[in-house]
């Protein structure tokens, strides 16, 4: 066959590296950076715990936002192009935060800036997050048969940025908030120029749909509701998410107020939670083969809310780095079989507005956390995670013990 008549996103195929890769490897090492990073630059410049939290919320309420929109857009202009624009205004918000933070490095302007920042970077990382998810499925369809490999790629590759990411944001912002800012630019652009290399969308961009993004979120919906375990584990993990988020945003303010250690320490403790998340579903993936998803998964969940309320009480800091980093373990475990139940449940039809609408309401305790965060006076941030890991446990408790005797966990 010739190269003429060949199709053009075909020709890509044995350039996974430089087309799906690289870009994914530089935008996932942004997107962790950036997402660990900002509130912890918010502490830093404004050593307030209230606006910690608030900036959690900004970085968070920007791409719930985004998120019933941006696969439109993504579906109407391709991934490619989206990628590359998301990642370059990323850029060019971070270089110009960076050189106002230069200038004014405390003080009104300072704090205005970061907060901008938190709101500015959470809806642009959420669109090329998900240029970046539409660009890998589309290179897993044209693998055929080894569509697995290159979905284990592209999962190690986010997993090795989750843990790299919040240590060395960490690390960078003991020299000042300009050059973690500046690192993070130069990670957008080379995602921004790589982008330029990956294939489009097979399917036309003109023939995407158009308008009312919301009506996919709807259908997701109304099939979350139309199956019971699928409807019942998500409501679980969602009161999950509120422990776990909260230990997210609460994270700078527990370890550099209360512990009294260092902003490198809060990344820490997120690099070895990522580093025991992805042992953990390395192993949750052979235990599933033996034991099957509901033995699994009420495991991880009742090891979740035991280490979730112990977290709250963690007398040091290093007690806590392990309590997290085990809690986020058991999470992931519990994140497996998720995405297990809903591959086998979800009708390939309405698989892409399911996944969207499932994904948005586990979201959507994140920026509930960040509010807490900010209205909860440091010294009782301890009795509110430990509030929330008692409502994690219950409705944890709740999801498996109705979902006990389900066909769908016991197959």
């Amino acid at each position: 066959m010739s190269v003429a008549v060949t199709p053009r996103h075909a020709r890509h195929s044995a350039g996974l590296m430089r087309s799906i890769y690289l870009p994914r490897t530089a935008d996932a090492l942004a997107f962790a950076m950036s997402t660990y990073g900002i509130p912890l630059l918010v502490l830093a410049t404004t050593r307030s715990a209230a606006l910690t939290g608030a900036a959690f919320a900004l970085e968070w309420i920007p791409r719930l936002a985004a998120f019933g929109w941006a696969g439109s857009v993504v579906d109407r202009r391709g991934a490619s192009v989206v990628f590359h624009l998301a990642s370059l205004g990323r850029a060019l918000v971070l270089a110009v935060g960076a050189v106002l933070l230069h200038l004014h490095p405390s003080g009104a302007v300072a704090s205005v800036t970061v907060m901008v920042l938190a709101a500015a970077t959470g809806v642009l990382t959420e669109c090329s997050y998900i240029a970046a998810e539409t660009a890998g499925a589309a290179a897993g369809r044209r693998a055929g048969a080894r569509a697995h490999r290159v979905q284990a790629v592209l999962l190690g590759i986010d997993q090795t940025a989750t843990l790299a990411g919040p240590a060395l944001a960490g690390l960078l912002l003991l020299a000042g908030p300009p050059p973690m800012l500046a690192v993070i630019t130069v990670l957008s652009l080379l995602a921004a120029l790589l982008a330029l290399r990956t294939p489009p969308s097979p399917v036309a961009p003109a023939r995407a749909p158009k308008g009312r993004p919301g009506a996919g979120l709807l259908t997701g919906w109304r099939t979350i509701r139309s199956l019971p375990a699928l409807g019942w584990l998500v409501a679980g993990l969602t009161l999950s998410n509120l422990a776990t988020g909260l230990l997210q945003a609460a994270g700078p303010v527990i370890v550099v107020a209360h512990f009294g250690r260092s902003t490198t320490a809060v990344g820490l403790v997120w690099s070895a939670a990522a580093g025991a998340t992805l042992l953990s579903v390395t192993l949750c993936r052979f235990a599933l083969d033996r034991l099957g998803l509901w033995p699994v998964g009420a495991t991880c969940a009742a090891l979740a809310s035991l280490v979730c309320l112990a977290a709250a009480q963690a007398p040091d800091y290093l007690s806590y780095l392990v309590l997290v980093a085990v809690l986020m373990a058991a999470d992931g475990g519990m994140t497996v079989v998720l995405r297990t139940l809903r591959s086998r449940l979800i009708p390939p039809e309405k698989f892409g507005s399911t996944l969207s609408a499932t994904i948005l309401i586990l979201l959507l305790p994140f920026p509930v956390a960040g509010v807490l965060t900010a209205l909860t006076p440091p010294d009782e941030l301890g009795h509110v995670i430990t509030a929330c890991a008692a409502l994690q446990a219950l409705g944890l408790f709740c999801a498996f013990a109705r979902l006990r005797t389900d066909p769908a966990l016991r197959t």
